[in-house]
């Protein structure tokens, strides 16, 4: 099982990722995952990024962005 600093460091080594992203390479659970993430931001280590700053703006054209559930994470 992968600690709080290696979820932490995936996510720095991708610079955004969600629980799904970061569970396939770390080869763990995606509700875990999920659950480390929220642990690290409620420590203030990482931070939930806004759909709507998506870099490369595919969310807004997606037709699920409304009800997209996707957390992404980055780096505070």
């Amino acid at each position: 099982m992968a600690s709080l600093i290696q979820v932490r460091d995936c996510v720095a080594l991708n610079g955004r990722a969600d629980a799904r992203l970061v569970s396939h390479q770390l080869h763990m659970s995606e509700s875990l995952v999920q659950a480390m993430l929220e642990r690290l931001k409620m420590m203030g280590k990482i931070q939930e990024v806004d759909v709507e700053s998506c870099f490369s703006g595919s969310c807004k054209s997606c037709p699920e962005s409304t009800a997209c559930q996707t957390k992404v994470y980055q780096l505070r």
